[in-house]
C-alpha cells in the first residue's frame, strides 16, 4: 500500500517520536509491515524489511522489553541510548521522506532528519527522566507501570499514523505537551533531590 501525503506525515513524525521510545520495536514493525507488503517502503528503509535485519531488531526489542522493566538498569540503557535513538530516529525519518520527496529528495531528508531527531530526543528525554525520577522510589511497580505504557503506545501511535492520521495527529501533539511537562517537573525533582543529598553527605 502506497502512502499519501497525510500518511506520509504522520508516518514520519511517529517513527521520530516511536524511536526515541523504543526504537527496536519501531524498526521491527516497520521491517514487517514492508516485509508483508502492508506499506510500501522507500529505497531508504527497504533494507528493514530483510530477514536478517527483522531478526537482530526483534532480538534488541526483547532485550529492550526486559530491561526496562528493572530499576537503575532502565536508566543505564536509557543513558547508552541517548547516543543511538536520537540519530537512529533522524535517520529512519529521513529514509522515509528522502524516498518520496522525488527532485528534492535530498533537501527534504535533510529537514526531515532534523525534525525526526528532534521528536526522538523529545521523547527520549521524557522517557530517561520520567524513569530515573520513578527509581528514587524503592518499589518497582511504578517502573513496570511507566514501561508498559511504552510498550502499548509505540505500536498504538505507529498504526494510527498508518491506518488513521487524523486521530494521530492530536494525540501526538497531547502526548508532546505531556512530554514537555514531564521532562521540566522530573528535572526540577531530580535537581531537588541532589541538592538534598549533597547537604547531607558531611564536607
Amino acid at each position: 500500500m502506497k502512502l499519501d501525503a497525510v500518511q506520509l506525515i504522520a508516518l514520519a513524525a511517529a517513527l521520530g517520536w516511536a524511536s526515541g521510545l523504543r526504537l527496536y520495536l519501531t524498526v521491527l514493525l516497520v521491517g514487517v509491515a514492508g516485509h508483508f507488503g502492508w506499506i510500501a517502503l522507500p529505497p531508504g528503509l527497504q533494507i528493514l524489511s530483510s530477514p536478517l535485519v527483522m531478526a537482530c531488531a526483534a532480538v534488541l526489542a526483547v532485550v529492550e522489553f526486559l530491561a526496562d522493566k528493572i530499576p537503575l538498569i532502565d536508566s543505564a540503557w536509557d543513558a547508552l541510548h541517548t547516543l543511538i535513538r536520537i540519530p537512529a530516529g533522524a535517520a529512519l525519518v529521513a529514509g522515509l521522506v528522502g524516498g518520496w520527496a522525488g527532485d528534492q529528495g535530498q533537501a527534504w531528508g535533510i529537514v526531515a532528519a532534523l525534525l525526526g531527531g528532534g521528536l526522538a530526543a523529545t521523547a527520549h528525554t521524557a522517557k530517561a527522566s520520567t524513569r530515573a525520577a520513578a527509581n528514587t522510589s524503592p518499589e518497582p511497580f511504578s517502573n513496570i507501570a511507566l514501561s508498559l505504557i511504552g510498550d502499548v503506545a509505540v505500536p498504538t501511535m505507529l498504526w494510527l499514523a498508518w491506518a488513521h492520521p487524523l486521530i494521530f495527529f492530536p494525540l501526538l501533539a497531547l502526548a508532546l505537551l505531556v512530554m514537555a511537562v514531564l521532562i521540566w517537573l522530573c528535572f526540577k525533582f531530580l535537581r531537588a533531590l541532589v541538592r538534598r543529598v549533597r547537604r547531607s553527605v558531611p564536607a
